[in-house]
């Protein structure tokens, strides 16, 4: 799960309404991007546009954050970090959930890092 960590700047973060992709179970804390005017679960790779601050609703309309430079956001690995470094860009994990300790393609820039095993906290941000 992303969830808003620090902001350098003295106001709230962005957020809208955006409608969902029809069948696809968006959880809070999920990073999303857009396909086809819909928010999808972010791929591996994909830098992502919005962190759903909800679950979508009876409409499938989902309550995000629109993710910003100045953003950083915590979450956890879901493979083993020891190799990982500050300043690192690593993945997305396949749950759009958490970050990976692959940094081919990252997407995401660690920040700081608390546990290196599986599961321990990191920031990022994108």
């Amino acid at each position: 799960m992303f969830s808003i960590y620090k902001m350098s700047v003295g106001t709230t973060a962005p957020f809208k309404y955006l409608p969902g992709t029809a069948g696809e179970t968006i959880e809070a804390g999920e990073a999303l991007a857009l396909a086809s005017g819909k928010l999808t679960k972010c791929g591996a790779t994909v830098k992502p546009a919005y962190i759903a601050l909800g679950p979508k609703d009876d409409k499938e309309v989902v309550p995000c954050a629109e993710v910003q430079p100045y953003m950083e956001f915590l979450t956890t690995l879901s493979a083993d970090g020891a190799a990982l470094n500050v300043g690192d860009k690593v993945t997305l994990g396949t749950d759009g959930m958490q970050v990976t300790a692959t940094t081919t393609e990252g997407v995401a820039t660690i920040k700081s890092i608390t546990e290196t095993a599986a599961g321990g906290e990191v920031v990022v941000s994108f």
